[in-house]
């Protein structure tokens, strides 16, 4: 009797609870679908799909799309799907400016990533901050895009500003006091330069005005005897890799070899072709290198590789370094209020394929810093930052007499 009344009571029980059970099973179902029916979030950005950019700015394009692919299959965005909003310049950097304000206005983007180049950045940042709408800034390296007034731009690339970091420390290393300092003709390597010698002479070294050369230079033999002449024992170059080249050849044909030849052009591959062997033991400033061993970057060179049956470069590593940081400062404010988003960005610190995301109040970017790769056997390994390193630099740059044929 006692089972039998206990297995009435259950059955009773139940039939009880039913209606309770089938409300809440309903709620959820109802709850499911309204997830399910939540609009996608917006993530705009501008990005030169036609014109003379289109071909190199095809990376940052490929590399919000495999973020956008990686993302909604793991579950969206705050429980919602991703859909980019790209708009096309025609590689027109005046056009970067309206272009954003459409997004904010006519598409209505809920979030904003900068196009490529800083020229172009300066007018997304205006629009952002005028909107005051969050831009994750992925490639304006220059000073002016990244003002101290801004409020809602963070910058993700590493700054101009930060160029000649390397090359500098590697100096003052190995003794070098008295460094010659050039820049091609552009505002970005005049920038670079002009930063680098004030940080020298704060550091107590020599180094006159940065000396800019033309676009176009390919004789450097006035440059070479003014370095005599100040028994400069660093050559330290901001420009473009045929630049470098035609330094070297310069260098060569003179009989010239500083005890350290570091410049920005020698770290583009186009540098060793240019020059074969005579490109050894040269150091090249970069701001990512395909070949850091970080766990971030590598994880990101492997996605890249397998989605697009290509390997990354710096503009794809930008682009995708730009959306995982706005996605991880969306997940940290938990919302898409701008102010929430805009104050987890100034808080947040994270590793990324560039390095470190960190800013300091205006936005700017104090984490990433470009390294130092020296040509070595033909191949380019890192050798500054240390703990980034994939080998030991090789100093003084040999003069050209003690060079030997590689095999």
């Amino acid at each position: 009797m006692t089972r039998i009344f206990a297995h009435r009571t259950l059955r009773t029980d139940m039939t009880w609870q039913a209606p309770a059970l089938g409300l809440f099973l309903a709620t959820l179902l109802t709850l499911g679908a309204a997830r399910a029916a939540d609009p996608p979030i917006l993530i705009g950005a501008v990005v030169s799909e036609s014109g003379n950019l289109a071909d190199l700015a095809a990376d940052l394009r490929k590399s919000l799309l495999l973020w956008q692919e990686e993302i909604n299959g793991s579950g969206g965005l705050l429980g919602r799907q991703i859909e980019l909003r790209l708009l096309d310049d025609r590689s027109e950097a005046a056009a970067a400016g309206d272009l954003y304000e459409r997004l904010i206005r006519d598409e209505r983007c809920d979030l904003l990533i900068g196009p490529m180049g800083s020229a172009p950045t300066l007018g997304a940042v205006m629009a952002a901050e005028r909107n005051r709408r969050v831009l994750v800034n992925a490639t304006g390296a220059a000073r002016a895009v990244q003002k101290s007034s801004a409020r809602y731009v963070f910058q993700v690339a590493a700054p101009f500003a930060a160029y000649g970091a390397g090359a500098l420390d590697v100096a003052r290393k190995m003794g070098y006091r008295r460094l010659a300092i050039y820049a091609r003709n552009d505002p970005g390597s005049r920038e670079m330069a002009s930063r680098m010698q004030e940080e020298a002479a704060a550091a107590g070294l020599h180094a006159a005005e940065p000396d800019v050369y033309g676009i176009g230079t390919a004789n450097f033999s006035a440059q070479i005897e003014k370095a005599k002449a100040i028994q400069a024992e660093a050559w330290i170059a901001f420009g473009l890799a045929r630049d470098a080249a035609e330094m070297v050849k310069s260098f060569r044909k003179h009989g010239y070899a500083p005890a350290m030849f570091a410049a920005l052009g020698a770290a583009d591959p186009q540098f060793i072709r240019l020059l074969g062997q005579d490109a050894e033991f040269a150091l090249g400033i970069t701001a990512w290198e395909r070949g850091y061993g970080t766990r971030e970057n590598q994880r990101f060179g492997e996605l890249y590789s397998r989605k697009w049956s290509a390997e990354p470069t710096l503009l794809a590593a930008q682009g995708y370094a730009a959306a995982k940081v706005l996605e991880n400062a969306v997940r940290r404010a938990g919302t898409l209020d701008q102010d929430r988003i805009r104050d987890a960005l100034l808080a947040l610190e994270l590793e990324t394929p560039l390095g470190r995301y960190k800013v300091d109040k205006s936005g700017l970017q104090l984490g990433a810093r470009p390294a130092l790769v020296q040509i070595q056997r033909g191949r380019r390994q890192v050798v500054w930052p240390e703990d980034l390193a994939t080998a030991k630099w090789q100093l003084p740059y040999p003069r050209w007499e003690e060079r030997k044929l590689l095999r």
